[in-house]
C-alpha cells in the first residue's frame, strides 16, 4: 500500500516550475499528485476513531461512569449496565465512520490509479496519476480527465486550441475553450517537447477557479499566462484529438482540491441548548450526590456506629467521612440515568427518519427534471421548523433562467406583444416559409416585425445583423441546416436565436472570420477585434469588416453605460428608446441597448496599434485594455433595445406569500441590476403596492449611506406613529408596526457592511418585510447572512442554484441548493436540495414544522420518563441508610431505556403530528412557535423534570405507604424489598406508557405496536428473569425465583399500581383540559375546526391559482445583466477555430386566534405595539 503525504511548499509567494526537470522541482518539496480524502487506515482506524468519538462530552462522561463502576467499593451496579449501551453507541458510530471511509478509500484508489501518458526521457510512458510530479509533461487524449492543473503547451487543433468540459468544477456542461501560448503551440511532437526547458513562475496554490497569474520564461523571453492557458484537474477534454500540458499544481495543490475544503459543521439550536442542559443535569446530579453523601455521613456517625460490632465497615472504609466519599460516587453511578446514552442514539434515529420522509415526499418531486428532494444531512431537520430569514438568489432560483426574446425597440418603434400565456398557439409566428434555418422552438407573436424585415427595412436588418455578429456563441452544424448553439449564458443564446429566426443566421466562425446567412445569402465578415465583456464594462463589442471593405463596430450592453456613449445626434431617438426601456422594465424584462459605429481605415489602424500594445503589457494589462476599449466605444449610433423575459418559476409568488404569513422574511441577494431585481420583487409578490413604502439605498459614500438608512428609519417611525423623530438604531425597531421594503445596491452595501455601519444596516433592514440587495458579489452574500446571524440570533436559510451562491449557502444555518440551469455546485454545498423554489414551502411548513414538533415532544417526554425513573433512587436513599442500594434490580435498570421505553418514544418522535399537512399549509401561523422556540426551551425543560420528579415521588411513596403496613392472607408482611421493587417498577412502566399515549397526537399502527408491545415485553421479560429456568442455569445471578409471579398475584399490589397511576395521570389530564378550554393554542383551534368540518361533511382545502411574471404600472426601470464570463472574446480573436463537432391563497381565518403568539412576541419585545394595518396612500 502506498501512503500519500502532502509536503509543504517552502515558497509562499510564488511557484517556480521547470519543464522536464524533476530534480530541480523536487527542491521545492511540491505535493505529489496523490490525493487522500480518507481519514483512516487499518492501523489508525481504532485509535483515531475512538479518540474522535471521545471528543464528544457525552461519550467521555459515560466512559467516566464506566470506570467508576469498575471500582468495587463504590459500584452498586454491574458494569454492563453502562458498557452495553456505550459499546453499542460507539460500535454503531464506528461502523458508520468505517463505511464512509471505505468508500473514500475506494474513490481515492480509483482516482490515484488512473493511467496517464507522461513524457519521460523523450518517450511517452504510462504512469499512475499518483506518480505524476510537478514539471512533468502529460499527453491528454479526447474524453480523458485532466489529471493535474496543466499549462496547455500544444494541441492537435489549429492555433493551439482545445475544448474542455468543466462539470466537475462548476457543474456547467457547456464546452469551454482553452488556448496555448503561441510560442509553444507548434511543439506538438514528443521529440520537441522532450527538449522543452521553459520555466513557469506563477502564483502559489489557491482556490480561485477563474484566476491564474504567471509567466513563461523560455529562450530569454517572457510570455504572460492567464486562466485561458490552463487546464484544471477535473476537466474533461472534448472534441480534441490530443493535447500536451505541463504540470503546474498537483494533488492537494490543484484548484479542485483547494475548493473541496471542509464544510462548516452546523449544529441546531436544540443541540446547543442540549449542551447547556447536559451541564445543568450534571450539576443537578452532583447536588443530589452531595445531599445523599452528607446523609450517609450523618447516618453512619449517628446510627451506623451502633451496628459496628456485627456490621463493621468493609475495608478500606475506616470512618464515616470516607464512607460518605465513596457513597457520593456510588450515587453518581446510580443516578446517571437522568442523562442516558440512549438519548443520543434515539435523536440520530429520529433525524434519520425525518430525512427519509423528505427524500420520499412525492409532492417535492420534479417530473420535468426527474429530480427528487434530497436531505443531504441528517442533523438539521428540526432547524427547518425555526427559520426566520430566507436569503435567496434570483436568477435560476426565483426565475427559471430560461430566456425568451419577448420584445424589442427598433428605430423608435416597439415590437412584440407579450408572452405565450397571453396568446393562442395559432397566434405564434411560423418562420419556416420565410427561413428554412429557423429554430422551430422560437416563439414570437408580432407579425409587424417580420414584415419589416421582409421588406428590407435597413434599421431592422442592421438590428438583427448586430445580434448575429456581436456575441461569443459557438455553433455546431450537425447536419445541413441543423444548427446547435453553445452559449455562455441563456441571454446570449436567446438573442442569437432571435436573429436566426428573423433571417440573420450565425453559421460558423474561425479565429478571423464570422460566417452568417443573411436573408438567404451567405456572408463572411472579417473579425478584427472582440472587445470583451466584464462586470465593470457591462457591455461587449466586435469590430468587423464586411465583404465590401467597410469597418464597423457593433456594441450591446446595459443601457446605463451604453446610452452615455452615443453620438449627440441620437438625443431624440434615445428619449423614445428610454421610454420603451421603462415599459419593458415595468414588465420585469431584462433589457439591453444596441448601437454601432463606422470606423475609417485610419481610425482602425491607430486604435489597433494601441490595443496590441495594451494586450502585450505584462503589468496592469486589464486596465490598459479597458482604457483602449473605452476610447473606441464612443460616438455610437443607437439601433434600439431588446427585452428578454426570464420567467418566474412555477409557484414562486404563492410560496413567498405563504412564507410571509408564517412570519418568515425573504431577502433576495442578486447580481442583477436594481431595476430588474425590483421588478422581479413585485412580480413574485415580495414587494407589494400595500407596503407603506419601499426605500432605495443608493449612496456612494459611507456618510450618504448612513443618512439614507437613518432617513428610512425615521420615515418608518413616522408612518407607524404618525410623528417624525430620530431614533437610535438599537431601539427603534420596537416601534415599527407597518410593512416596508428595502432595496440596496452593491456599492452601497459595501459601505453598509463596514464595521461601524453594520448595526445601522441591520436595524433598518430587519424592520422591513422584504429586502433586495442588488449587484452583490458572492462574498457580500455571505457577509449579509453572517450579519443577521450575528445581530438577530435568528435561524437563517440560504437558497441558490449557482456557484456564486456557495459561500452564502455554507454561511447560513441551513443551505438549500436548487438543481437548475447553473450546474450542481450549489447542490453539492447544500444541506437540502430540490428542483424548484416552490418546494420550500413544504420543506419548512410541513417537514420542518413536524420535525421541530416531534423532536421537542420527544425530548420533553424523554427527560420526564428518566427523571421519574431515576429520582425514585434518590427518595429510597433516605430509607436505606444512604447505602447506595438501588430500588430496581440491575436488569430492569439496563433494559428500561433500551427495551421498555425506547420504541414508543421513537415512534412518537418519527411519526407524530399535531395537524395534517394540508392544515400546516393553510394556517402558516402554526409555524411561529418554532421561531419563538416555544416547544422546547429552558422553561419547558424544568416543567418536564418537575413532572418527572412529581411522578417519582408518587411512584415511591404510594407503594411504600401501602405495602409497609400490608400483610398477606396468612399474616406474613408484604413489606419485602423485591415486592416493593416489582411493584414500583411495574407502576413506573405503566405510568410512562399511559403518559406517552396521552402525548401522542397521531396514532399509527406502529405507535400501537410499540406502546403496547413494549408494555407486554416488560411483563414477559420480568417473568422470565424470575423464572426457575434461569435460576437453574445462573444461580448466582437470579436469586429471587418466582418473586414477580407472587407479587403480581396479590390484589393489593394492583390496587397500589392503579392508585399511583391515577395520582400521576389525573392532574396532567385536568391541566390539559383546563388549558385547552381557557387558553387554546392555534393548533388546538385548527384541530377543533377540522373536527367540526368533518362532522358537517364539508371539504376543506385551498385553491392555488397559476401565476406568471405579472405586469404593473410605473416607471421602474429594468436593466440587462450579463450572465456569461469574461475572456471568450480574447480567445476567439487570438486564434480560435470555434469548431464544435394571484396569488390564490386560502384566506387565513382570523377567527382562529393566534393572540397567544402575539402576546409572547410582546413579552419578547415589550415596546412592540399591536400590529397596525398599513394602507397604500
Amino acid at each position: 500500500m502506498q501512503f500519500c503525504v502532502k509536503k509543504q511548499n517552502k515558497t509562499k509567494t510564488e511557484r517556480k516550475v521547470k519543464a522536464n526537470d524533476r530534480e530541480y522541482n523536487e527542491k521545492f518539496q511540491y505535493a505529489s499528485n496523490c490525493i487522500m480524502t480518507s481519514k483512516y487506515n487499518v492501523l489508525t482506524f481504532l485509535p483515531v476513531n475512538l479518540f474522535e468519538q471521545f471528543q464528544e462530552v457525552a461519550n467521555t462522561y459515560f466512559l467516566f461512569l464506566l470506570i467508576l463502576q469498575l471500582i468495587p467499593q463504590i459500584s452498586s451496579l454491574s458494569w454492563f449496565t453502562t458498557i452495553v449501551p456505550l459499546a453499542l453507541v460507539l460500535s454503531i458510530t464506528a461502523v458508520k465512520d468505517a463505511t464512509d471511509d471505505y468508500f473514500r478509500h475506494k474513490s481515492d484508489n480509483q482516482v490515484n490509479n488512473r493511467q496517464s501518458r507522461v513524457l519521460i526521457r523523450g518517450s511517452l510512458q504510462n504512469e499512475k496519476w499518483m506518480n505524476v510530479r510537478v514539471g512533468d509533461i502529460i499527453k491528454l487524449e479526447n474524453n480523458q480527465f485532466v489529471s493535474a492543473d496543466l499549462l496547455l503547451l500544444s494541441s492537435s487543433e489549429p492555433h493551439g486550441l482545445c475544448y474542455i468540459e468543466t462539470a466537475e468544477l462548476d457543474g456547467e456542461t457547456n464546452m469551454k475553450v482553452r488556448q496555448s501560448v503561441s510560442v509553444t503551440a507548434e511543439l506538438g511532437d514528443p521529440n520537441n517537447l522532450a527538449t522543452f526547458d521553459g520555466e513557469v513562475v506563477c502564483e502559489p496554490p489557491n482556490n480561485k477557479l477563474d484566476r491564474f497569474c504567471g509567466a513563461l520564461c523560455w529562450r530569454d523571453k517572457k510570455y504572460p499566462l492567464t486562466n485561458q492557458n490552463m487546464l484544471l484537474r477535473g476537466c474533461v477534454l472534448r472534441n480534441t484529438e490530443a493535447c500536451y500540458g505541463l504540470v503546474i499544481f498537483a494533488g492537494p495543490d490543484t484548484k479542485l482540491m483547494q475548493n473541496s475544503g471542509r464544510t462548516k459543521f452546523k449544529r441546531t439550536s436544540i443541540d446547543r441548548l442540549m449542551n447547556t442542559l447536559v451541564l445543568w443535569i450534571f450539576g443537578f446530579l452532583v447536588c443530589m450526590g452531595v445531599i445523599l453523601a452528607v446523609g450517609n455521613a450523618v447516618w453512619e456517625k449517628e446510627v451506623g456506629s451502633l451496628f459496628q460490632s456485627y456490621l463493621p465497615w468493609e475495608p478500606p472504609v475506616d470512618n464515616f467521612l470516607f464512607s460518605s466519599f465513596l457513597s457520593f460516587w456510588s450515587y453518581v453511578i446510580i443516578l446517571n440515568t437522568v442523562m442516558p446514552i440512549s438519548l443520543y442514539v434515539s435523536v440520530e434515529v429520529i433525524r434519520l427518519g425525518h430525512s427519509y420522509f423528505i427524500n420520499w415526499d412525492r409532492q417535492m418531486f420534479c417530473s420535468q427534471r426527474n429530480t427528487a428532494a434530497e436531505a443531504r444531512t441528517t442533523t438539521l431537520n428540526e432547524e427547518l421548523g425555526q427559520v426566520e430569514y430566507i436569503f435567496s438568489d434570483k436568477t435560476g432560483t426565483l426565475t427559471q433562467n430560461i430566456m425568451s426574446f419577448n420584445k424589442c425597440s427598433i428605430n423608435g418603434q416597439t415590437y412584440g406583444t407579450g408572452n405565450e400565456q397571453e396568446h393562442l398557439p395559432a397566434d405564434r409566428l411560423d418562420f419556416t416559409p420565410f427561413n428554412s434555418l429557423a429554430d422551430p422552438d422560437f416563439s414570437f407573436y408580432d407579425d409587424k416585425l417580420l414584415e419589416l424585415v421582409k421588406v428590407g427595412d435597413p434599421h431592422a436588418q442592421e438590428f438583427f445583423r448586430l445580434l448575429s455578429l456581436c456575441h461569443t456563441v459557438m455553433s455546431e452544424e450537425k447536419s445541413e441546416g441543423e444548427l446547435v448553439y453553445k452559449a455562455q449564458s441563456p441571454d446570449e443564446g436567446a438573442l442569437v436565436t432571435a436573429a436566426r429566426n428573423f433571417g440573420f443566421v450565425f453559421r460558423s466562425r474561425t479565429p478571423g472570420t464570422i460566417t452568417t446567412t443573411e436573408m438567404g445569402r451567405t456572408v463572411t465578415y472579417s473579425l478584427l477585434a472582440i472587445l470583451d465583456f466584464n462586470n465593470i464594462r457591462k457591455r461587449m463589442s466586435v469590430i468587423v469588416r464586411n465583404p465590401e471593405g467597410r469597418i464597423r463596430l457593433y456594441c450591446k450592453g446595459a443601457d446605463t453605460v451604453l446610452l452615455e456613449r452615443l453620438h449627440p445626434s441620437n438625443q431624440e431617438l434615445m428619449a423614445v428608446t428610454s421610454d420603451h426601456l421603462n415599459e419593458y422594465g415595468a414588465d420585469g424584462l431584462r433589457t439591453l441597448a444596441l448601437a454601432f459605429r463606422d470606423l475609417s481605415e485610419e481610425e482602425w489602424e491607430v486604435w489597433s496599434e494601441s490595443h496590441q500594445f495594451a494586450d502585450k503589457a505584462t503589468d496592469c494589462r486589464e486596465d490598459r485594455l479597458a482604457a483602449a476599449y473605452d476610447k473606441i466605444e464612443q460616438d455610437m449610433m443607437l439601433l434600439g433595445a431588446t427585452a428578454i423575459e426570464d420567467k418566474l418559476q412555477e409557484g414562486v409568488p404563492e410560496t413567498i406569500a405563504l412564507l410571509s404569513l408564517a412570519n418568515i422574511k425573504v431577502w433576495v441577494l442578486t447580481g442583477d441590476k436594481q431595476e430588474t431585481a425590483v421588478n422581479i420583487g413585485y412580480s413574485c409578490k415580495m414587494l407589494t403596492d400595500d407596503m407603506g413604502e419601499v426605500f432605495i439605498i443608493g449612496g456612494h459614500t459611507v456618510q450618504s449611506v448612513r443618512q439614507e438608512l437613518r432617513r428610512a428609519r425615521e420615515r418608518m417611525v413616522e408612518m407607524s406613529r404618525g410623528s417624525s423623530f430620530p431614533s437610535p438604531p438599537s431601539s427603534f425597531m420596537d416601534s415599527i408596526s407597518g410593512e416596508f421594503g428595502l432595496v440596496i445596491n452593491g456599492h452601497s452595501l459595501a459601505h453598509a457592511l463596514e464595521a461601524d455601519m453594520e448595526l445601522e444596516f441591520v436595524s433598518t433592514a430587519c424592520a422591513c418585510k422584504a429586502v433586495i440587495c442588488c449587484r452583490v458579489t458572492p462574498l457580500q452574500k455571505a457577509q449579509v447572512v453572517e450579519l443577521i446571524k450575528k445581530y438577530r440570533k435568528a435561524v437563517t436559510l440560504a437558497v441558490g442554484d449557482g456557484a456564486n451562491d456557495v459561500s452564502m449557502i455554507k454561511s447560513a444555518h441551513i443551505g438549500v441548493g436548487i438543481s437548475g440551469q447553473e450546474g450542481i455546485q450549489a447542490v453539492l454545498a447544500s444541506d437540502y436540495s430540490f428542483a424548484q423554489f416552490r418546494f420550500l414551502q413544504r420543506l419548512l411548513l410541513v417537514h420542518g414544522r413536524w420535525s421541530y414538533l416531534r423532536m421537542c415532544r420527544f425530548l420533553c417526554y424523554f427527560f420526564y420518563k428518566n427523571f421519574a425513573f431515576t429520582m425514585v433512587h434518590f427518595w429510597f436513599g433516605f430509607f436505606c441508610g444512604f447505602s447506595a442500594q438501588t430500588v430496581y434490580d440491575q436488569y430492569f435498570i439496563t433494559l428500561y431505556n433500551i427495551v421498555y421505553t425506547s420504541l414508543p418514544v421513537l415512534a412518537m418522535g418519527i411519526f407524530d403530528q399535531d395537524v395534517p399537512e394540508q392544515r400546516s399549509l393553510e394556517y402558516p401561523k402554526l409555524y411561529e412557535p418554532g421561531q419563538l422556540n416555544l416547544l422546547f426551551n429552558k422553561k419547558e425543560f424544568f416543567i418536564c423534570i418537575a413532572q418527572g420528579i412529581y411522578t417519582s415521588v408518587v411512584l415511591f411513596f404510594v407503594p411504600y405507604a401501602v405495602l409497609s403496613n400490608s400483610t398477606q392472607s396468612n399474616g406474613v408482611p408484604l413489606a419485602d424489598y423485591q415486592t416493593f421493587a416489582v411493584t414500583t417498577a411495574t407502576a413506573l412502566v405503566i405510568v410512562v406508557s399511559v403518559q406517552i399515549a396521552l402525548d401522542t397526537g397521531f396514532w399509527t399502527v406502529i405507535n400501537h405496536v410499540f406502546v403496547w408491545g413494549s408494555l407486554g415485553s416488560y411483563f414477559t421479560i420480568m417473568f422470565a428473569l424470575h423464572s426457575q429456568t434461569l435460576f437453574r442455569i445462573f444461580p448466582n445471578q437470579f436469586h429471587f425465583v418466582g418473586c414477580a409471579q407472587s407479587t403480581l398475584l396479590k390484589p393489593v399490589v394492583w390496587l397500589t399500581i392503579a392508585l399511583a397511576t391515577a395520582i400521576c395521570v389525573v392532574p396532567v389530564l385536568a391541566f390539559r383540559f383546563l388549558k385547552l378550554d381557557l387558553k387554546p393554542q392555534l393548533s388546538d383551534t385548527v384541530r377543533y375546526t377540522q373536527l367540526v368540518l368533518q362532522k358537517r361533511r364539508k371539504p376543506a382545502g385551498r385553491s392555488l391559482g397559476g401565476s406568471r411574471l405579472g405586469t404593473r404600472g410605473g416607471s421602474r426601470r429594468s436593466g440587462y445583466a450579463f450572465a456569461h464570463q469574461e475572456g471568450f472574446g480574447e480567445l476567439i480573436t487570438s486564434g480560435k477555430n470555434m469548431r464544435l463537432s394571484s396569488l390564490g391563497l386560502a384566506s387565513f381565518a382570523s377567527r382562529h386566534s393566534s393572540s397567544w403568539i402575539e402576546t409572547l412576541r410582546r413579552k419578547k419585545n415589550p415596546h412592540t405595539p399591536p400590529r397596525l394595518k398599513v394602507c397604500n396612500i
